[in-house]
This record gives structure tokens, C-alpha cells and sequence, in this order.
């Protein structure tokens, strides 16, 4: 790589992955892309494995701004791996936790598995300090509770400490004496900063999750800042915005789908670059594969979740599937084929990265397909073992009785499926025809799969964006910065009127510039989108309905009854209730130039009767029939049978059905 001028402006996103860590690196107007093995036990290492393998050194750090999307907070929360948290919660509440929604797992299983509560008994320390839903003292908070919080942290000795008080949202002063109460030198967590809207459930475990996995998260961002000390560190939050690393400890569980939104962000700028705005996107790495629909603008959810745990703060509308290229096959008791959700992640990884892995993968199959090419995976710096991938999955094959490409087949169709399964969730069953989008695959190994999946969808057209491998790297430099508040105001719509909700939006908004203007944002450069969230009086759930106070109050039910009417097929009349209000609050977009650069035409080889290209060398409205590989340093792209490539201005694959 040559030598470059140490004094020039640097911007690194980077994406941990569970296999790989991408890193996306613009300089002097020119992208630079990279892939390291990820390090889970220690993932700033990988990192900084990253930043000297691009030539960033020392001298450089001042001029860099890295934004990254950390998976601490994921793995700790999907693993149990998190801290020794106190839960404290007013009298008779201690099993919040643990009932929770009495929602089963197994409807019919009359002896179901025990479930591990998430907080043990004696961690759970109940309290005075509640009001009413009209924010009444019903028991106050005495000296005596402080005292016996005082004595309880004293001798648990917890490294983080959660509060969670009914209704704390209308009046937080409970909650803000017992946290003064926590020393410093304590992780603390309050619901009525984390989430003040209504359901305590959500709001406690929310709350708790922040503290449970929040220790984690300060801790890897001091190791990465102090082995950065003069660098500029963002973290993207899973609502697809930024936030500064000095306070993305704070509040660990907004980046629980932190990579992902990454994808999205970056889907929808290389898209939008192109003159795509409604999209079907999967996004398909080592061990997960993440759908979405794109319409526009980036859809958020406050009935997320991670593993088993709701997480009410926004973030990307994506459903997740385990089903990877690091997803290993393997037959049940039954003989039946099954693909996933177990991986072999980065160690040993699939048995072709020559690692000690010998569990067939997806990976491997398509290895044997001959849909990857062996020397020149990751651009060549990686060479895959084929003998390695046939051996794992000759066994398989024995097994089922057929031949190792038969097998291969099976693991590949079958993970097809189970991919396509999730995408008609994120369009279908939710009144959406995927046949009016574009399918955008991105991820290490979406490119494998676009064509089929297309086909599964019923879809003519898809595309595999510039730099698709590493799309969610590219996607944390097209973030911006940003906030997403909310306040619970409840109340029949009909009566409430437009100063009010105003003024409460105008709080919301104060406190967001506030944060902004801090992080280096211009007041004129903000940009503020405000919703309502809405639901049918003796509703549990809401629909988020866009707020434009010069339409008036009854403009607003309307528009509840269409929403209604387009998720769940039928509107009701029946009085309308305002539950929470939520206020996005971001600075301008960053705009980045991926036009194509001066391109060597090198035309094709040909390999086994099958035509490999060279994406760097290919052309603007170059047309390519498959059965074809593209081949890049950071994904491959298999052109199935009677489908067909044209590259654009961006350098984005276009891929139309011919048949």
C-alpha cells in the first residue's frame, strides 16, 4: 500500500462481526476497505490489528474520527455474560422481572424448562419511593429506605445498580435520590432517564439490561480510547445514529443492534445514490443474517428484542435469523437436515479456513459449488482448503446416502429457505409485496444468495451495492449524529390539544440540541422528525403516526385508522389514545462520493466452464449473463442461471431475472 500523507483527515468506520471485523477507511476523497478475524474475547484487537494493517499510525490520530458499531453489549447480553447488577424496584414489585409478561415459550408443553430469572432474589431490593398514575404519593421514600440502600450496596457489593419505580416517569425524584445515593464509583441506571414511557416491565428490564451489560461497554471503550488517545471515537446506536464514545457507556443498551444498523444506514445511502428508495435488504454475515424493509427512510421499533429480553428503545425494524455462512449442517436423531443457528464464527471458523474446523458449513458448501473461488477469497490474502470443505461434508453425505454435491446443495437450498422465510416476515406479513422493491444483499456472504433468494420472493430485480462486503463498516460513515427521545403523555387524542403535546415536544427537543450542540453539531444543521404513538383504548401495543400539528388533532386519528387498517387489515371505532411521544433529532447526513475510479477492462477468465470477473474491472453499464462469479477483496457474487449484472455510475451490481 503506498505511503500517504500522515496529516490528512481520516475517517474509519468499523464493523465487529461475530466472524470478521470490517473497516472502511476514506482519505483524501479515496475509500480503502479491510477485513481482520475478530477477537471476541477482546475486541479492540482486532481494531487496532485493523488501523496498522491501513498504515494509520500514531501521528495520524488526531485527524482521525473512528465511528464503530461495538457488539459488546450483544454477546454479553446474549451469552449471560453480564455484570453483578442490583435491582431496586418499590415494595411488592421484586418479581417484576421474572413474571414479566407470563408470555410461554412452548404453548402446549405442559412441563415446560425452568427459566433462569434475570435477576436473582437476593439482588432484588424493594424499596419505598411510589406514586400513581397521576403522580400522587402513595408511600414516600424514607430515611430509613436510603439507610437500608446504603447498607445493602455496602454489603453485595454489586459492580452496577438498576432503579426502577412505578410511574417514575411523571415524577423522578425517587429515582434521582436513590441514584445519589450510589457511589460514584458504581454503575448506575434509572428507568426514568433510560425510558420514561409507560410499561414497567419494559421499562425495568430495559433499565436493567443498560446496567447489566453497561460495565462491559465503558470498560472495551477506555481500553480503545486510551490505545486512541487523541482520535475522535463515535459509537453507532441501534436507531442508526451516533453518539460519542464518552457517552455510549451510559446508555449500552441503545447499541445492542449497533452492526446491523450500520447495514441499513448503508443500504440506504449507496441505494438512495443509485435512485432506489424502497428496499428489501438481507444482510448475511458469518454467523446471522438480518432482514429489513426500507421505504424511504429507516424503519425503528420500540418492540425490539435480544435473545429473550424486550428492548423498548428504538431501534432498526429487522428480524434476525441464525442462519450465516459460518452455520454449521448437521443431521438430527430423525436423519432430517438441519442448517444453523450454531456457528463456527471466527475460531475455528468453517473448515475450509484451514483452522481446525471439521463441522460442514455454508461456507464449505458453497466452496464445494464452486461459487467461491479457493485463492482468492478476502482478495486473495485468505486461501481456502476445498479437500478440507469436501471432507466435512462427506460426511454428511454418507450419511444421507448421496454425493458431496448433492449435500452441498441441500445445506445451500436449505439456508435459502430459512433466509426467504424471514424476509416474507419483514414484507409479507406485514402487507407488504416484496415484488414492488428491489432486494439489496449485502454482507460477506449475501452475494452468494441474492439470485436465489430473489427468485424465492417472486422478485425481478435486486442488487449487491459497492463494497457490499462491508456495507455496514461503509454505513457508520453515512450515519449521523443523533438522539431519539421519548416521554410518556397519556390521554384520549380527541381531548388533548396541540399547545400541550408542543410544549412537551419542545422539552424533548431542548434536551436533544443540548446533547448535539455538545458533540460539535450546528443548531442551524438540525434536522427534527416528531411521532406520536398511538393505539385503540384497550389496546396493549401502538403505531407510531407522524406528527404535523398545522393538520390538526383529527388529521392525526385518520391517519391511526389507515395505519391500522394497513398492518392489521381492519380499523375499529373506537376512541383513539395518545401513549408516548418521540422526537429524532440529527445533524446532516454525511455525504460521501462513490463514484467508480479509473478502471483497468481486463474482461474475464474462465474456470471450470464458469466465467470469473474482477468487480474492480468492471465498467458502467458492463452487462454480465450467468452463470458468472464477480469477485472482489471482500464478498463474492454468484449470477445464477438467466439472471444477469450491469454495473452503474456507483459501481452498484444491478441484477434483473431474464427468464
Amino acid at each position: 500500500m503506498p505511503e500517504q500523507n500522515p496529516k490528512s483527515p481520516l475517517i474509519l468506520g468499523v464493523d465487529t462481526g461475530g466472524t470478521f471485523t470490517d473497516f472502511v477507511l476514506l482519505r483524501d476523497a479515496q475509500v480503502t476497505i479491510h477485513k481482520v478475524l475478530s477477537t471476541p474475547d477482546a475486541p479492540e484487537r482486532a481494531i487496532l490489528q485493523g488501523i496498522a494493517e491501513l498504515r494509520i499510525e500514531a501521528d495520524d490520530y488526531p485527524n482521525l474520527r473512528l465511528i464503530h458499531g461495538s457488539t459488546v453489549a450483544t454477546n454479553a447480553a446474549l451469552e449471560g455474560k453480564g455484570v453483578k447488577t442490583l435491582y431496586i424496584t418499590n415494595r411488592g414489585m421484586g418479581d417484576l422481572l421474572t413474571i414479566g409478561r407470563q408470555a410461554r415459550r412452548e404453548l402446549y408443553n405442559l412441563q415446560p424448562k425452568s427459566i433462569t430469572p434475570p435477576v436473582p432474589r437476593e439482588l432484588c431490593l424493594e424499596t419505598g419511593g411510589r406514586i400513581d398514575a397521576q403522580g400522587k404519593i402513595i408511600e414516600p421514600l424514607t430515611d430509613a429506605d436510603l439507610a437500608l440502600i446504603q447498607e445493602s450496596v455496602e454489603r453485595l457489593q454489586p459492580d452496577a445498580v438498576a432503579i426502577n419505580l412505578l410511574f417514575s416517569f411523571i415524577d423522578p425524584q425517587y429515582e434521582e435520590a436513590i441514584e445519589r445515593e450510589i457511589p460514584d464509583t458504581i454503575f448506575c441506571s434509572r428507568s426514568s432517564k433510560i425510558l420514561p414511557e409507560h410499561r414497567e416491565y419494559e421499562r425495568g428490564i430495559t433499565t436493567w439490561l443498560n446496567s447489566w451489560v453497561g460495565p462491559l461497554v465503558e470498560r472495551y471503550i477506555g481500553r480503545l480510547t486510551a490505545a486512541l488517545p487523541t482520535a475522535q471515537i463515535s459509537v453507532m446506536q441501534s436507531s442508526a445514529t451516533t453518539i460519542t464514545a464518552s457517552h455510549a457507556g451510559e446508555e449500552a443498551v441503545k447499541m445492542l443492534l449497533s452492526g446491523p444498523a450500520g447495514g441499513l444506514a448503508g443500504a440506504k445511502g449507496v441505494a438512495g445514490l443509485a435512485g432506489y428508495n424502497h428496499l428489501l435488504t438481507f444482510d448475511m454475515g458469518g454467523t446471522s443474517t438480518d432482514v429489513a424493509m426500507i421505504d424511504g427512510e429507516l424503519e425503528l421499533t420500540n418492540e425490539g428484542s435480544i435473545g429473550s429480553y424486550p428492548v423498548a428503545v428504538p431501534m432498526v425494524d429487522m428480524h434476525t435469523i441464525g442462519a450465516g455462512g459460518g452455520s454449521i449442517a448437521y443431521l438430527d436423531a430423525g436423519g432430517m437436515l438441519h442448517v444453523g443457528p450454531e456457528s463456527a464464527g471466527a475460531n475455528p471458523g468453517p473448515a475450509c479456513y484451514g483452522l481446525g474446523g471439521n463441522q460442514p458449513t455454508v461456507t464449505d458448501a458453497n466452496l464445494v459449488l464452486g461459487h467461491i473461488v479457493a485463492d482468492a477469497f478476502l482478495g486473495g490474502t485468505m486461501s481456502l482448503d476445498t479437500e478440507a470443505a469436501r471432507r466435512a461434508i462427506e460426511n454428511l453425505a454418507i450419511a444421507m446416502g448421496i454425493t458431496i454435491e448433492a449435500a452441498a446443495e441441500g445445506i445451500i437450498l436449505l439456508a435459502n429457505e430459512q433466509m426467504a422465510r424471514a424476509l416474507r416476515v419483514i414484507s409479507v406479513e406485514r402487507g407488504v409485496d416484496p415484488k414492488q422493491a428491489i432486494l439489496v444483499s449485502f454482507g460477506g456472504a449475501g452475494g452468494l444468495h441474492v439470485c436465489a433468494l430473489a427468485e424465492a420472493m417472486g422478485m425481478q430485480r435486486a442488487m449487491v451495492p459497492i463494497h457490499s462486503g462491508v456495507l455496514s463498516a461503509l454505513g457508520m460513515l453515512m450515519a449521523p449524529r443523533g438522539r431519539h427521545l421519548s416521554h410518556a403523555l397519556h390521554g384520549l387524542l380527541s381531548q388533548l390539544d396541540i399547545e400541550t403535546i408542543e410544549t412537551e415536544f419542545l422539552k424533548l427537543k431542548n434536551e436533544g440540541m443540548a446533547a448535539l450542540l455538545q458533540e460539535g453539531v450546528a443548531s442551524n444543521e438540525l434536522i427534527t422528525t416528531v411521532h406520536l404513538d398511538l393505539r385503540y383504548r384497550g389496546q396493549s401495543y401502538t403505531l407510531s403516526i407522524p406528527w404535523e400539528p398545522a393538520q390538526g388533532i383529527e388529521h392525526h386519528s385518520n391517519q391511526f385508522h389507515k395505519a391500522h387498517l394497513q398492518r392489521y387489515g381492519h380499523d375499529l371505532q373506537l376512541p383513539i389514545e395518545l401513549v408516548t411521544l418521540r422526537l429524532k433529532l440529527t445533524g446532516p447526513e454525511p455525504q460521501l462520493s462513490l463514484q467508480q475510479g479509473n478502471i483497468k477492462k481486463r474482461g474475464y477468465s474462465k474456470e471450470g466452464g464458469m466465467k470469473h470477473y474482477h468487480r474492480s474491472e468492471l465498467f458502467p453499464e458492463q452487462s454480465i449473463k450467468g452463470p458468472a462469479l464477480i469477485i472482489d477483496p471482500v464478498a463474492t457474487t454468484w449470477i445464477a442461471p438467466e439472471w444477469k449484472a450491469q454495473i452503474d455510475n456507483v459501481g452498484n451490481l444491478i441484477l434483473s431475472h431474464t427468464a
